[in-house]
């Protein structure tokens, strides 16, 4: 290497040549990166103003969720796919076309009048900008030098974690100032930049037409039955009371056939649609792992905060994203200091460092009362949004850093399906629990508060009295208060509840990073060219 990079009388190489990024390259990867943002914000963006989409588009209170559903299930299709698609057609072609099918797909989504035309726009959405995503991991682990990775990973990490948690702020925020229609005309203008600076500069890799001989069909077609229904499976589960509804049950049948027929293809055809031979390096094994319960307390999170507010506090969308935009912040500022830190200290312990502080988080919720506010919630948001970062930026090292270059692209994809399937299993468990633990304290409150409990009948009285003076019937209107005031403690109870678990999970995280072994160095990024 050394000899190619000499003087021009020949004789004194250039320190550090061989790690000099061609402008052109940097330029391209950064507008990748901006696609990938786009591409993840769209996910959440919409979560903020679902009710008025529903209204502008006249849709039922069970057919608005589809507007997320659709998108989430076509992407989680998409991701793994891509890893074979950019080998076949290169990473040029796939990524300047997905940005280009997902910005027309944007602009359709606007023009959308009935709530099927955004249902069928937005799963077009979700799938072709699903493309972006894994490219962008694997091409900053590929065409960047070991040298550059303290600080090309907290860029990934960060776009990757901070697009979802800032989606509900910046949706609230549009719909509030504009429409919904401009949830999805933002991505027009930048959607056509980037399409034309990847298509023009993006020269990391060449296709091999050759290989679409070789593609998979079956294979992809039971992947999308398998991923597809688990999907929705887990997204609708809870609100369809789960087995206890026909549609729920002959997902999960399609699902493990699927399943079945997906993996017995994996390991017998020749070029598989997911090549599964990542998973047997050990670290990328364990990061994925780790990409998976992140993705539950990325998305749980990015999910509770709301309903808390919401259901609890009242608040609207505007709020609720001035609220969030607290942990968004607090990864935009610890970026660099976790990119500095990964030169510096072991990947394991700034893993423990983070999984700790994100215990540390969401064990400070579980003091939480009815009354807590921006102040109360601002410490826990804080310790949520610098862990997640001093989590990501060595887990994506650990996960993808040492692996060969021919095998980036494919675990790319299985490294992001990861995060977005723990995102999917969290939120339907957490749901679940939500569900059934506010039934259960429900019922518990509700015993407490009989005919029998003379502190009950004192607090009906007193409320009673209050509403008698105005001529009501003041003991309805206290029961009914009462009633109220049972059903927020049962909820609350039910989110201390869940943060437990969260406390539990990441906290048992801390251990289980002593269980991965020390990375070595990477293989140099043109080895595989």
């Amino acid at each position: 290497m050394a000899e190619s990079a000499k003087t021009a009388a020949g004789a004194v190489p250039l320190p550090g040549a061989e790690e000099r990024m061609d402008p052109k390259r940097l330029i391209a990867f950064f507008a990748m990166v901006f696609g990938m943002f786009m591409s993840i914000l769209d996910i959440q963006i919409v979560s903020a103003s679902l009710a008025e989409i529903q209204a502008g588009l006249g849709a039922g209170s069970d057919e608005i969720a589809w507007v997320q559903t659709s998108y989430l299930i076509a992407e989680v299709i998409m991701i793994p796919l891509s890893g074979a698609l950019a080998r076949i057609v290169s990473t040029r072609i796939l990524f300047s076309f997905s940005a280009a099918g997902f910005t027309i797909a944007s602009a359709l989504a606007a023009t959308a009048t009935n709530i099927d035309q955004m249902i069928v726009y937005r799963a077009i959405q979700g799938f072709i900008g699903g493309g972006m995503i894994p490219s962008v991991f694997a091409a900053a682990f590929t065409i960047f030098p070991p040298s550059k990775r303290n600080i090309v990973s907290p860029i990934v990490g960060l776009v990757a974690t901070l697009a979802p948690t800032i989606g509900p702020t910046i949706g609230g925020y549009i719909s509030h100032a504009m429409s919904w229609h401009w949830l999805f005309l933002i991505n027009v203008i930048p959607g056509i930049m980037v399409t034309a600076v990847t298509f023009s500069l993006i020269d990391f890799d060449k296709p091999d037409f050759k290989l679409f001989k070789k593609f998979d069909w079956w294979g992809l077609f039971w992947m999308a039955l398998f991923l597809g229904m688990m999907e929705f499976v887990l997204e609708e589960g809870n609100n369809k009371d789960w087995f206890n509804d026909e549609h729920i049950v002959m997902g999960t049948v399609v699902m493990v056939i699927g399943g079945f027929f997906f993996f017995h293809r994996v390991f017998r055809v020749d070029f598989p649609v997911v090549d599964l031979r990542a998973f047997g390096n050990r670290n990328f094994a364990f990061g994925s792992l780790f990409s998976f319960v992140m993705g539950v307390g990325l998305y749980g999170l990015t999910y509770l905060y709301p309903v808390y507010l919401g259901r609890i506090r009242g608040y609207d969308s505007m709020m609720i994203g001035e609220t969030m935009f607290v942990s968004g912040a607090a990864m935009f500022l610890t970026a660099p200091v976790a990119g500095a830190l990964s030169n510096k200290l072991d990947p394991r312990v700034m893993m423990m460092i983070g999984f700790a502080g994100f215990a540390a988080g969401t064990y400070s919720m579980t003091f939480m009362t009815a009354d807590w506010d921006f102040y109360e919630l601002l410490v826990p948001q804080i310790l949520r949004g610098c862990s997640l970062m001093l989590c990501m930026v060595p887990i994506n090292n650990i996960a993808l850093g040492t692996l060969p270059p021919d095998r980036m692209k494919n675990a790319s994809g299985l490294f992001n399906l990861t995060r977005n399937l723990g995102g999917a299993v969290g939120l339907a468990v957490i749901n679940t629990m939500l569900t059934q633990r506010s039934d259960e304290h429900y019922a518990r409150l509700a015993e407490q508060a009989d005919w029998g409990n003379r502190a009950a009948l004192d607090w009906l009285a007193s409320v009673g009295a209050n509403y008698d003076t105005y001529g009501l019937d003041g003991t309805a209107v206290a029961i009914r208060k009462l009633s109220g005031v049972i059903t927020q403690q049962s909820w609350m109870l039910s989110f201390i509840d869940v943060f437990m678990g969260l406390t539990v999970l990441f906290f048992g995280l801390v251990f289980l990073a002593l269980l991965i072994k020390r990375p070595s160095a990477a293989p140099p990024p043109g080895a595989g060219h």
